[in-house]
Order: structure tokens, then C-alpha cells, then sequence
């Protein structure tokens, strides 16, 4: 994959971010190389969404430093996150139901103004997902889940992003359509696009990123390269069913 000695694309740093009294993520850092596709795992309730919420602007740390290329961006607003790079595809997908396939991905280049560019953008989406180009006036709300997903990521194609925040793409998907979707993040990654996964599939998570880090109750008590945490007796036990 492209890019991954050319420094970090996100580094985040004794990250402690709390609902109300409630502290849901405890002092943890990480970062992201450009190129790579780096996953975080963990039970439910371990604080993947809540760090994907938090590099996105939708969450604050107190304390904790979020940096985009170098730049901090820890107390920049969510629209403005998305102009520097970063683009966040949640848990449960969130299309626009009553608009057509067309309609939700241009919502996705709405910071952008070059029609001709958004225009080679959405052949390039079509190029990752050819159903979609299929359903292009089909309402998005008619779509099955795994066009849905499709739609879901395709739509944050258009934003041009340096890092894609993915939440949990596999969820409520059929074997065979969680793996087209992976293999297209992997094809997407290869473009140049740095990944960050949140993955409740940790074993597909794992076979496709380049790093990994295990969140526990808000703690990362769990880190290395994929291929290692794929052997590593607690991950086997805890997040493979001890295969």
C-alpha cells in the first residue's frame, strides 16, 4: 500500500474523553501512518465509537490531543474536520432515505465547487461499487443494507478524504457482501486513502489492516501489527472464538 513511511496522518495523545460523569476513554494514544488501514477492537462499550466521535469533532477529551498531519485539531469544529481530510462514515450508515444514490453523494461533496472534479469523483465511486451506478435515481431508503453500506461510503468518497473513519461497516451485512466490502476498503486504501476501523468482525478487521489496537473498557491494553495480534493468545481467546 501506498505511503506508509511518509510520517503519521493522525496521532492521538493521552485521549480522556467522558459522558457526564462517566469516563468512557482513559488516557489512550495512537496514531495512524499515512497509507495504512489501522483497526481498533474491542467488547461493546469500549469506546470505539467514542474515539472515532472524538477525531471527527463530535466529542471533546478533557484532557487530550488529537493532531491531523502534524496540525491540532482537537477544538476544531466537525464541518472544518471534514475540509481538512478527515471524513467519518458511522455505525448504522445514515443515509439520506428520501434522496436518490445521486442526491446522497453529492450531499458528500458539499465543500467542494469544481463540478468537474465531483464529477470524477462520483465515476470514481462508481468504479468501487458499479450498484450504485445502477440505482443512481433509486431512492436510498429503497436500498438493501449492503447498498446501503455501499451508499454509505461512497457518499464519504466525495468529500476526497485523507483519512476514512469507518464505524462499524460489517454490521448486519451477509458473509459474502462483508467481504466485498472489505476488499473494496482494501482497494480504496490503495488509492492513497488512510483507514481507521472500528470492527466488531475482528478477524476480518485484522486480515485486511496493517496495525491494530485493543480497546478495554477505555483502556488500550492491546497493540502490534495485525498479523501478530491475529496469533496472540488473549485476542484468540477474547475477540477470534479462540480459533
Amino acid at each position: 500500500m501506498n505511503g506508509k513511511d511518509k510520517g503519521k496522518v493522525l496521532e492521538i495523545e493521552n485521549l480522556n474523553v467522558y459522558y457526564g460523569a462517566i469516563q468512557a476513554l482513559h488516557g489512550i494514544s495512537f496514531y495512524v501512518n499515512k497509507g495504512e488501514i489501522v483497526t481498533l477492537i474491542g467488547a461493546n462499550g469500549a469506546g470505539k465509537t467514542t474515539t472515532l466521535r472524538t477525531v471527527s469533532g463530535l466529542q471533546r477529551p478533557r484532557p487530550g490531543v488529537v493532531r491531523f498531519l502534524g496540525a491540532d485539531i482537537t477544538h476544531v469544529k466537525p464541518h472544518q474536520i471534514v475540509k481538512e481530510g478527515i471524513v467519518h462514515v458511522p455505525e448504522g450508515r445514515r443515509i439520506f432515505s428520501a434522496l436518490t444514490v445521486k442526491e446522497n453523494l453529492e450531499m458528500g461533496a458539499f465543500i467542494r465547487t469544481d463540478k468537474r472534479s465531483i464529477q470524477e469523483s462520483m465515476e470514481q465511486v462508481f468504479d468501487h461499487f458499479p450498484r450504485l451506478k445502477e440505482r443512481l435515481h433509486q431512492l436510498g431508503g429503497t436500498l438493501s443494507g449492503g447498498e446501503q453500506q455501499m451508499l454509505a461510503i461512497g457518499r464519504a468518497l466525495m468529500s476526497k478524504p485523507k483519512l476514512l473513519l469507518l464505524d462499524e461497516p460489517s454490521m448486519g451485512l451477509a458473509p459474502i457482501l462483508v467481504e466485498e466490502i472489505f476488499k473494496i476498503l482494501q482497494n480504496i486504501n490503495a488509492q492513497g486513502v488512510s483507514v481507521l476501523l472500528v470492527e466488531q468482525n475482528a478477524l476480518m478487521a485484522l486480515s485486511i489492516a496493517d496495525r491494530g489496537y485493543v480497546l478495554e473498557t477505555g483502556f488500550i491494553n492491546i497493540q502490534g501489527p495485525a498479523k501478530e495480534l491475529l496469533t496472540n493468545p488473549r485476542v484468540k481467546a477474547a475477540y477470534l472464538g479462540g480459533s
